[in-house]
């Protein structure tokens, strides 16, 4: 293939790149290939790539040299300062109007930067999130783009091309300008850290409360991914079930450690919810769960030192149990969604980046690892309401919440009753027992910040801001409408 040859280019070679190149060149497309380790580029050319529509550069100039214009180049690399320093470099041979796209998992205030900073030189800047993880990658992964418009449109055409495809379109729609695609993929992975836990939780009850073996909750999650559970997640856990580890002849799952890792994108969404001021309750759930879990040495010293439960057998219909546990998986799912949605919502506001939720959860339809049936229906829900606040608030969600509620509130019971760890379920069903409330016990706690810090009140029968001063003669607090004054000079607290 002589230069100029190439439709795009792609740096970086590890096993999602590699796939994403063959899944490009599959579908009609010329891929130049650089890697930093040269023996890599040589490696994936002589194996996976050879006899195929595929360039291998050995430098960065030779890189850019195959490319046609305008030159459209992906970036694969770890997030963070390998992504800057890949720019440093290919940036300077780049010319006006070729097009970077950062397709790792960056952080969206960096992809906000990098945006304006490449925007100066003239050339287009485009933060994509790619979802699916290696076998998304090779045939079609769910795709998040973001950036200015007409720089996404310079390379629409190929990434419509490689996306999942559902019910004939593609898992891949322009979500908004500079970090908006980084963004969206972000929340996606805290919702997945969420669905994952949940699922984790469901296991945990089925198995030490009901006694379940590998074969039977491979079975009944089998059951579960043919009904409203229907997704990928659900999916690759009843065949997790069935797995046997070769050395010991036990199921695989059994002989796993409990100590789970997490690459920072949860992380990242909570540090991004604490900042909106939105109640990510399940996802913060998930994530403190992998941090519990990853203390593998100092649970099992605790777990000679602290009391546990009276140990008892489960004496109820075992039926019951599991259409319990299913209830509590699917209206905590719901919860875990709504919160995500309420993110990306205030995001959107803070960021003017005028998200469509229609068209986010068309794209995780496919090719991505929370894709599920279920989200039609939020597909279905935004279409009944482009501004629908809450996903709870819609008719049909409403309807489910109403419908698994008390089997919701036995699952919970039960595992607290067995003292099965579960903070997901607990924290989702906390948040619909907290959204549901007309009131809370929150006048207590604004008292008690008065007492205190004298930070004031409002009252439900008259409007206006009020202060107490709550120690006064016989212990009668005096009511007084709050004036601007100086600091108590008292512990205000807070």
């Amino acid at each position: 293939m002589s230069t100029n040859q190439c439709d795009i280019g792609l740096i970086g070679l590890a096993v999602m790149g590699e796939n994403l190149v063959l899944n490009m060149e599959s579908k009609g497309f010329s891929v130049a290939v650089f890697n930093r380790t040269t023996e890599v580029t040589e490696r994936f050319a002589a194996a996976r790539g050879k006899g195929k529509n595929i360039l291998p550069a050995r430098t960065m100039e030779e890189f850019v040299a195959a490319l046609k214009r305008p030159r459209k180049a992906m970036i694969m690399v770890k997030a963070g300062t390998p992504v800057d320093a890949v720019i440093g470099q290919l940036a300077p041979l780049l010319e006006k109007g070729d097009v970077i796209i950062d397709g790792g998992n960056s952080l969206f205030t960096d992809t906000q930067r990098r945006c304006k900073d490449l925007e100066g030189k003239g050339i287009h800047f485009v933060g994509m999130g790619v979802s699916g993880g290696e076998e998304g990658a090779l045939k079609g992964p769910s795709l998040m783009p973001g950036g200015p418009r007409e720089s996404w449109e310079i390379i629409a055409p190929i990434f419509r091309k490689i996306a999942a495809q559902v019910d004939g379109e593609p898992c891949c729609r322009y979500m908004g300008s500079d970090g908006a695609g980084h963004y969206v993929k972000m929340v996606h992975n805290g919702i997945e850290y969420g669905d994952m836990q949940l699922i984790c939780e469901a296991y945990a009850i089925l198995k030490d409360v009901a006694g379940m073996e590998a074969k039977e909750l491979a079975d009944t999650f089998t059951e579960w991914n043919k009904g409203e559970l229907d997704s990928y997640l659900i999916e690759i856990t009843s065949q997790i079930f069935r797995k046997l580890d070769p050395d010991t002849g036990k199921p695989l799952v059994d002989v796993i450690l409990d100590k789970a890792g997490q690459k920072g994108t949860g992380m990242w969404t909570l540090q991004s919810a604490i900042k909106q001021s939105v109640v990510i309750s399940t996802i913060n759930a998930a994530v403190e769960a992998r941090v519990i879990s990853s203390r593998k040495d100092e649970r099992v010293a605790a777990s000679k030192i602290l009391p546990q439960p009276k140990p008892k057998k489960f004496g109820g219909d075992r039926a019951k149990l599991v259409a319990a546990v299913h209830d509590a998986l699917y209206a905590s799912k719901i919860v875990s969604y709504a919160q995500g949605m309420e993110l990306l919502g205030a995001a959107s506001s803070e960021y003017k980046w005028n998200l469509n939720f229609g068209d986010i959860a068309t794209i995780w339809r496919g090719g991505c690892i929370i894709r599920a049936i279920f989200l039609n229906r939020i597909v279905e829900a935004y279409q009944r309401d482009p501004a629908l606040h809450n996903l709870l608030l819609d008719s049909y969600f409403t309807g489910i919440v109403k419908k698994t509620q008390d089997n919701w509130r036995v699952a919970v019971a039960t595992a607290v009753d067995f003292g099965v760890a579960v903070p997901a379920f607990s924290a989702s069903l906390a948040y619909f027992d907290s959204y549901r409330q007309a009131r809370l016990p929150s006048n207590l706690l604004q008292s008690q910040r008065d007492f205190f810090g004298a930070h004031t009140y409002e009252r439900t029968d008259k409007p206006g801001v009020f202060h107490t001063e709550w120690i006064e003669s016989d212990h009668n607090p005096v009511e007084k409408p709050a004036e601007p004054k100086e600091p108590s000079r008292r512990h205000t607290g807070e």
